[in-house]
């Protein structure tokens, strides 16, 4: 079952966290649309076996890391992007922050989809610039196995330029995955995790 929500993107502009790459002309970007809609579904997602590299170059596995009791928060990114992906990074800037002392129970996870340009470098600087908590790990790897873990949570659109805001959720390994399209608010995700029982 899908729900839409109706939010105001001034609401996730204001989420207080500098992002200093993030041009004027990005904010008025989003600015022209006033209000957006998110949609909520609940998905079952096949995860691949798989090994990516974190921000410190270490090899992951990627069924390894979402395999937690802990609650698991996923989104796409891509560093050099100056449009949607500044703001859904700080919006998980904000969700952890509000977290507070939960914090240890929300595992965050940025899976870059330019992973050519984005090394572990241009990661960890990232995460940096976002003021990142150890338990929010941003990903690059192969080409193919970056493709085949957008394709596995049906986020792959053929390029980055085509890439849409979304989050995927879930408590718990063995539950179900909360599919979040569109640009929800840090709010609202904290909202989506304790409606999944999550907090």
């Amino acid at each position: 079952m899908r729900t839409k929500i109706l939010i105001s993107l001034s609401a996730i502009l204001a989420v207080g966290v500098t992002t200093p790459k993030l041009s004027a002309g990005a904010h008025e970007d989003h600015a022209a649309h006033a209000a957006v809609a998110y949609s909520r579904s609940v998905q079952q997602y096949s995860i691949p076996v798989l090994s990516l590299t974190d921000s410190d170059g270490r090899a992951v596995a990627l069924r390894e890391l979402l395999k937690t009791d802990k609650s698991v928060m996923v989104n796409f990114i891509f560093t050099s992007c100056s449009a949607i992906c500044p703001v859904m990074a700080a919006t998980f800037a904000q969700v952890q922050a509000r977290l507070g002392t939960r914090r240890d129970r929300v595992r965050m996870i940025s899976v870059t989809i330019d992973p050519n340009y984005d090394t572990p470098e241009r990661l960890r600087d990232y995460a940096r610039r976002f003021d990142a908590r150890p338990d929010w790990h941003f990903l690059t790897g192969g080409q193919d196995a970056i493709r085949r873990v957008q394709e596995a949570f049906d986020a792959y659109r053929g390029n980055k330029e085509n890439h849409v805001p979304l989050t995927i959720l879930r408590t718990g390994a063995g539950a179900p995955w909360i599919r979040v399209e569109g640009l929800a608010s840090p709010d609202q995700l904290l909202r989506e995790l304790d409606r999944a029982g999550a907090t």
